[in-house]
């Protein structure tokens, strides 16, 4: 059996940071590892959703309609702008009670629809890493290999952001690293255009 190149080009391009591995260390960090799995689960199942529909066949269709692509940039620029200021105007909580939540798995499944890093993956993998099957056997091949590497990356960054947590004790602390992920976010916004 031969190793599937696919598999390296998703673990790097997943890995990266990128809006999901931004979110997922900040709400490990803010919320707790424990409290951040159904956002890790949402977000390997949104993932594999998304790049299991480009396998199929959609992504062509996307890019086949500009004004779109265009749409969904600036739908998607817009939600991670909005996230950003709420990461930075975020503080540390005293309790749990004080926390707010992270996010559920839907809104994580749901955000990987405008999540521009996720569908520029998948399109990469599904145009260069074909592997002749039929679009629903592509569909299937792309879903497992985003979901399940995807779901090692989501642990790996969530369970960083909560050892974090015995870095980030003093509220000026708390300020640094939240206005660099919120920093960090607000830049992945930008890129969407590029």
């Amino acid at each position: 059996m031969t190793f599937d190149p696919l598999y390296a080009f998703v673990f790097a391009g997943l890995f990266s940071p990128g809006p999901n591995v931004i979110m997922l260390t900040a709400s490990g960090a803010r919320f707790g590892f424990k409290r951040t799995v159904p956002h890790i689960l949402g977000v390997a199942l949104g993932v594999g959703i998304t790049s299991g529909i480009t396998g199929y066949g959609i992504g062509e269709l996307l890019l086949a309609i500009p004004s779109l692509v265009f749409a969904l940039k600036c739908a998607a620029a817009g939600w991670i702008l909005w996230m950003a200021y709420a990461l930075f105007a975020s503080r540390r909580a005293e309790s749990p009670d004080e926390a707010g939540r992270p996010f559920t798995m839907i809104e994580a499944i749901l955000f990987q629809w405008v999540n521009p890093k996720v569908w520029a993956v998948a399109l990469a993998a599904a145009s260069g890493y074909s592997s002749g099957l039929s679009p629903a056997g592509e569909a299937v091949r792309l879903a497992t290999a985003f979901s399940g590497i995807n779901l090692g990356v989501c642990l790996f960054w969530a369970m960083s952001g909560s050892l974090l947590t015995r870095l980030l004790k003093s509220p000026a602390a708390w300020r640094k690293f939240t206005t660099v992920m919120a920093a960090a976010l607000a830049l992945s916004a930008l890129m969407v255009f590029f």
